[in-house]
């Protein structure tokens, strides 16, 4: 009997050695695990695939079920994920990241973000849209209900596979600068933070609306009544952030813009087309300068709301990626800070 005693106790405690072993090895296994696909959000959304495209990044599709269309998603995952961390969402520009001028391709984003503990979100769709939702499909662009993905749809996908803490910050430049701030508006305490880079907030001016007519329109080949109806309507006036502006109390703000005269990343030194260089400085200068007019309104705006953020003005800065890129790494401590990082 004693040794029929001994021999369970020590049964029971390899067992418990085994499970704990195995508890221990699988922790950092599970962090190292893909997300699985199947995930959904309410409304019918769900996470279609998920493929490694590097260290630290993935590639993921969602199907979009306001739009009826599967969205890219790059994901760059956390340098430490044994715990719950927060998530950036980083929005491209006008080309919606179909093209090559987005945040990977043009920018060191990668490297930046590697030994930080936050997921960075970038849908690669959404061309001339706004990142808004469209009151029309249009013939051109398609059915664009983006307020609604990237506010309802994208957001418990994310936080679910990628096992988040639900703390989340966004971030965009030029066209999307004035989305991340509308986004904010629309969806309130979705976001602890904002930064905008070279955007117009103002969209219910003549300006505003001129900005957005070369981009959709110009640009896009879309008719812009399809998005918010009727020019200088209610619908440019509800996604006026500088109307709007009240609503975007509580939040940290990082808003930026240059001048738009050339500056260290206007050479040949960093554009090696001579064509190229010229079209940022003449057209990239001239759009940046009036960017820098709307930026202006929206200060004075925030000044006399007494709603506080901080601001970056360089006195020289087209509008192109080189400057994209310092802003971001200039805003990352405002803009990490509500995250808890």
């Amino acid at each position: 009997m004693p040794s029929r005693t001994i021999r369970a106790a020590v049964a029971v405690t390899v067992a418990s050695v085994v499970t704990t072993t195995t508890l221990l090895v699988a922790g950092p296994a599970a962090a190292d695990e893909l997300p699985q696909i199947g995930i959904t959000s309410p409304g019918g959304s769900s996470l279609v695939s998920v493929n490694e495209s590097g260290p630290q990044q993935l590639e993921m599709v969602v199907h979009s079920a306001s739009m009826d269309r599967d969205i890219p998603i790059s994901v760059l995952l956390p340098k430490d994920r044994s715990a719950p961390r927060p998530t950036l969402y980083l929005l491209n520009g006008a080309g919606g990241g179909e093209d090559a001028a987005n945040w990977q391709a043009k920018t060191d984003v990668v490297q930046f973000f590697k030994n930080k503990n936050v997921n960075v979100i970038t849908p690669n769709a959404g061309a001339f849209s706004y990142y808004t939702d469209w009151q029309q499909d249009d013939p051109e662009l398609g059915r664009n209900k983006w307020s609604t993905f990237l506010g309802k749809e994208l957001p418990p996908i994310i936080d679910e596979a990628l096992d988040t803490n639900g703390r989340n910050s966004i971030a965009g430049i030029s066209s999307s600068a004035t989305s991340v701030l509308n986004l904010a508006i629309e969806h309130q305490g979705l976001y602890k933070s904002v930064g905008s880079y070279s955007g117009c907030a103002s969209t219910a001016s003549q300006l505003g609306e001129t900005y957005i007519r070369i981009t959709v329109e110009g640009r896009g080949g879309g008719d812009a009544t399809n998005m918010w109806g009727p020019y200088g309507g209610p619908g440019w006036i509800a996604n006026d952030a500088i109307i709007n502006a009240p609503k975007l109390r509580g939040q940290t703000l990082y808003i930026s813009n240059a001048t738009g005269f050339p500056g260290p990343y206007d050479s040949l030194a960093y554009t090696k087309d001579p064509a190229s260089l010229a079209d940022q400085i003449i057209l990239g200068g001239g759009i940046e300068a009036a960017t820098g007019i709307c930026t202006a309104l929206l200060v004075d705006r925030l000044n006399r709301l007494n709603i506080p953020a901080t601001y970056d003005f360089p006195p020289a800065g087209t509008h192109s990626w080189g400057y994209w890129e310092d802003q971001l790494h200039k805003s990352w401590p405002t803009l990490a800070g509500p995250l808890g990082l």
